[in-house]
């Protein structure tokens, strides 16, 4: 049932006052004012040629053409259709019903993306700048996205050579800059120095032989060697050794890097990257943020529906400073850092997978003893070992203490608020070693399961 009205113009006062039944092909009409008419006799039904057509009485029009607005009565017409316009064409039907079937498959899509949604784990990378993060996820990709293909491994070239020019560049220069400075050993090289610190500025370097013979002869002084030694002095790369070591191999025409080559490759991250895949079909995405203090403050775009934040932290780096400043210590800036996360009221019911990245550089620091925790951390010296340690086969005791100090420093963070609304779970990692990262996420996916069914 549907109910429509006349609407006066300025030139023309007419009303239709029609109120009528319909008993299947038949409409009544009644009087002017609204109610049936006096006479006992009442009105015959005017029969209508087919369902659908309005017949009016010419009378009535007449007679409602002579009354004023103000005493003219509201109409109501009733019809068996529903509606007296125009009934709709078939191609208006057919794109009706196509609509509808539109609209059907949209929401079924819809509701099946929901459930993927619903069924995905999403796990949030953080951590300060140069702590493993991207590592990680390259490891995710060998482990569970199939690795990477011929093309991939051919764009990783250039960074990989920028990763050796940025290496020797960056030891020679600081050779004079240290205190005390360290010279070079032959003085043959001298000339060498020269010239890879004209490489500096150069752009769009296209990496002769000369370059890799200049590069090779540097780093096998004894000068460039101890300035090498004291990287904590300064900002230097992690894989400069690696690569360094390596350039015979990086610098034949027919090179490809292997997937230690690539692992090993360092490139700032600016921005967010999502990379997914797939363990015994369930989903999981992982977003890995730019760690450098500019770069956090796009990670509060990350924090929608995480399952869980792996926090990844340089266990190394306690005896190095920060790009940003070259004054704050790196893993005080990371415990900073984890206590800001911890804290954080968006993230108070979301547990932390903390990652103690770079256990390998970690051992062969501690195990040098040039760099000594306590010099940075003072609370070191009166640290023992807890009963809970469990080290790994053959490691050394002082490797073992010194890790599970900064283990403890980070659980300390997590223990102060004392809320039981998220939790810490630590973990030793080595992210270069692909092994270590299958074994350690796997260990990790019960808990994320769990984390995933109390959200």
């Amino acid at each position: 049932m549907s109910f429509s009205s006349i609407v006066w113009t300025k030139d023309c006062a007419l009303l239709l006052y029609i109120v009528w039944t319909i008993s299947f092909s038949t409409l009544r009409v009644y009087g002017v004012d609204g109610s049936a008419p006096d006479s006992p006799e009442p009105t015959p039904p005017l029969e209508l040629p087919r369902p659908g057509f309005v017949a009016v009485n010419r009378a009535l029009l007449t007679q409602a053409s002579t009354l004023p607005p103000s005493n003219l009565p509201k109409l109501w017409v009733f019809g068996k259709m529903g509606c007296l316009s125009n009934s709709k064409t078939e191609d208006q039907r057919n794109e009706e019903k196509a609509q509808r079937e539109a609209n059907k498959k949209i929401e079924k899509q819809l509701q099946k993306d929901k459930q993927i949604y619903r069924a995905t784990h999403r796990l949030l990378l953080l951590g300060a700048g140069e702590s493993g993060k991207s590592t990680i996820v390259k490891q995710m990709r060998i482990l569970h996205v199939n690795g990477f293909n011929a093309e991939e491994k051919k764009q990783k070239i250039h960074d990989i050579k920028n990763n050796i020019k940025e290496a020797i560049e960056t030891i020679v220069a600081a050779m004079s800059t240290l205190t005390p400075p360290c010279k070079i050993a032959c003085p043959a090289n001298q000339s060498r120095i020269e010239y890879v610190m004209n490489l500096v500025n150069q752009k769009d370097f296209e990496f002769p032989s000369e370059f890799y013979d200049h590069a090779k002869f540097l780093w096998q002084d004894e000068g460039v060697r101890a300035c090498w030694e004291r990287s904590n002095e300064y900002q230097l790369i992690d894989c400069a050794q690696y690569f360094l070591d390596r350039i015979d191999v990086v610098r034949q025409h027919d090179y490809t890097p292997t997937d230690q080559d690539l692992l090993r490759c360092r490139v700032l991250t600016s921005g967010i990257f999502e990379t997914r895949f797939q363990i015994d079909k369930v989903n999981f995405h992982m977003f890995d943020v730019g760690g450098q203090r500019d770069e956090r403050r796009k990670w509060i775009q990350c924090f929608n529906d995480v399952t869980a934040i792996i926090f990844v932290v340089a266990s190394s780096s306690y005896n190095m400073v920060i790009r940003e400043d070259n004054q704050t210590n790196r893993l005080q800036e990371a415990l900073n850092l984890f206590k800001n996360i911890w804290n954080n009221r968006w993230l108070r019911t979301i547990s932390v997978i903390l990652f103690l990245n770079k256990q390998d550089l970690l051992a062969e620091k501690v195990l040098a003893a040039k760099s000594k925790i306590e010099d940075y951390f003072a609370e070191f010296a009166r640290y023992t070992t807890p009963d809970d340690a469990i080290p790994e086969q053959g490691e050394d005791p002082r490797v073992t203490r010194a890790k599970y100090f900064i283990r403890d420093e980070f659980l300390r963070i997590s223990t102060a608020s004392g809320d039981g609304r998220h939790y810490c779970y630590p973990h030793f990692t080595c992210a270069v070693d692909t092994e270590n990262i299958r074994r350690v996420f796997n260990d990790c996916r019960d808990i994320i399961q769990r984390m995933h069914l109390r959200h």
